[in-house]
């Protein structure tokens, strides 16, 4: 069974599975803010684990 979780995503594919405009992440890049990214030639591309550990460490807990 092919593993359908790719490992490294474009940012295109991280607002498709994740929600972060592709906007966002431009910005964020330019300013070196938040979720690490690697540029492979004129590539940009996420790596799955820092996206989720960016989700995780910005988790707010609510009180019920």
């Amino acid at each position: 069974m092919k593993n359908i979780y790719k490992e490294w995503l474009t940012p295109k594919e991280v607002h498709k599975e994740f929600g972060f405009s592709t906007s966002t992440l431009a910005k964020w890049r330019m300013n070196n803010l938040n979720i690490k990214y690697s540029k492979m030639g004129k590539y940009i591309r996420y790596a799955r684990s820092d996206i989720e550990a960016f989700i995780e460490a910005n988790k707010i807990e609510v009180a019920s």
